[in-house]
């Protein structure tokens, strides 16, 4: 199942991303997967099913798995409600934290995180160090990451369904959004974002935004611009300038997190022999069937 070829590239993937669809995904109907000693499975099972089909897809060289560390970062300590409107992972899933990385790890997947950041800047960094030297592909299901497209990266997002992608370069990013991947992050401050709730500028949605941004190119320049806007976008701008600064930053994806893993800890390389050995030690034999 696992294609040996490979197209000399580096596939960042959003651990968190997969593990939450993975989740979902396989317990919509209410069953819960379960190991022969009880434990849920299901969110590693679909994480793994998700993470090997974009490996056959893509044959990248090389594999990194990122991860939140946490829900305290340097975004909360600057907005406190960033994220906030998020309940607790569900029961069955805490358990599947630690596994998972566990069954990443049997890969020769290097897992990747630290804490007060989140996995997005923890990519974003990566993607920077990578970027002059190879090819570099972020899988994730966030729309957010668009801000990382450039020459040498393509942001990978899972849609709905089975080995379902949309890869987004310089020129899809562009015939679809009309939007560079720098005036990404100036979308987010000026609509904010209700899945990591903060609120950007009220009554801006994203038509405008994008209109201001194909017209002033960004948020300096509708600022140096007001004058000239309508009234009512006008005056909801200049009400909310401090939320649109603050938005703008919570919005953008660091690349200077304090993560490091060399191209060469990173190549793509499983050991058949130890994968099995860590999946026989779960105790779940659905798992053998995953890699063929």
């Amino acid at each position: 199942m696992l294609s040996e070829n490979s197209s000399g590239s580096v596939l960042l993937v959003d651990g968190m991303a997969l593990l939450f669809r993975g989740f979902y995904a396989t317990s919509s109907s209410g069953y819960i997967m379960r190991t022969e000693n009880g434990v849920p499975i299901n969110g590693v099972y679909g994480f793994l099913k998700y993470l090997l089909d974009a490996i056959q897809t893509f044959k990248p060289s090389h594999v990194v798995c990122c991860w939140d560390m946490g829900s305290k970062t340097f975004r909360t300590e600057k907005f406190e409600a960033y994220k906030a409107n998020r309940g607790p992972a569900p029961e069955e899933l805490i358990p599947q934290f630690d596994l998972v990385k566990e069954v990443t790890a049997s890969f020769n997947i290097p897992n990747i995180g630290v804490v007060g950041y989140e996995a997005d800047d923890c990519i974003g960094t990566l993607a920077r160090t990578y970027s002059p030297l190879t090819k570099v592909q972020i899988l994730t299901g966030d729309h957010d990451m668009l801000q990382l497209v450039n020459e040498s990266t393509e942001v990978i997002i899972m849609k709905k369904g089975h080995s379902n992608y949309m890869v987004y370069t310089l020129e899809t990013l562009m015939e679809e959004k009309s939007l560079t991947p720098a005036q990404i992050i100036d979308l987010k401050g000026l609509t904010g974002d209700t899945a990591d709730n903060y609120p950007g500028v009220k009554g801006i949605g994203e038509k405008t935004a994008t209109k201001l941004l194909n017209e002033y190119q960004d948020i300096g320049g509708i600022l140096e611009n007001l004058a000239a806007l309508p009234k009512g976008v006008r005056a909801k701008i200049e009400a909310e300038l401090e939320m649109l600064h603050l938005s703008r930053d919570l919005a953008t994806i660091r690349l200077d997190a304090p993560v490091a893993c060399a191209l060469e800890d990173c190549g793509w390389a499983m050991e058949r022999e130890k994968v099995i050995a860590k999946f026989e030690e779960i105790a779940y034999k659905g798992l053998i069937k995953l890699i063929g």
